[in-house]
């Protein structure tokens, strides 16, 4: 007889738009989703207890400030380059998703 392990639960929640989910992962990872609120693919951050502390937890977005010329870039909802998402916490650290611009090569 084999004992199954079961897959731990993982309760995600995003401190700009309020969206909560759920993830049944074994490897580490980080929940994202597109956050009505920021305008851009943003990361959640792990629940502990029912509901998600939001005076405890922000994201903030960097804008890109340098020029942009032919790269990709992803931008927010109202069309402005974003460098990184940077999710600040009330204890002083903090993560930060970045989005690289991404160059194209143009045959002859």
């Amino acid at each position: 007889m084999i004992a199954l392990l079961e897959v731990p639960e993982k309760r995600w929640g995003c401190p700009s738009c309020g969206r909560l989910a759920v993830t049944r992962e074994a490897q580490p990872h980080t929940e994202f989703h597109h956050c009505l609120a920021l305008g851009i693919v943003a990361p959640m951050v792990e629940v502990h207890g029912d509901e998600l502390d939001t005076s405890s937890v922000r994201h903030r977005l960097v804008e890109r400030e340098d020029y942009v010329g032919d790269e990709i870039v992803r931008t927010d909802d109202k069309g402005r380059p974003v460098m990184a998402v940077v999710t600040d916490r009330a204890d002083g650290s903090n993560d930060c998703a970045v989005f690289p611009g991404t160059a194209q090569a143009f045959g002859s």
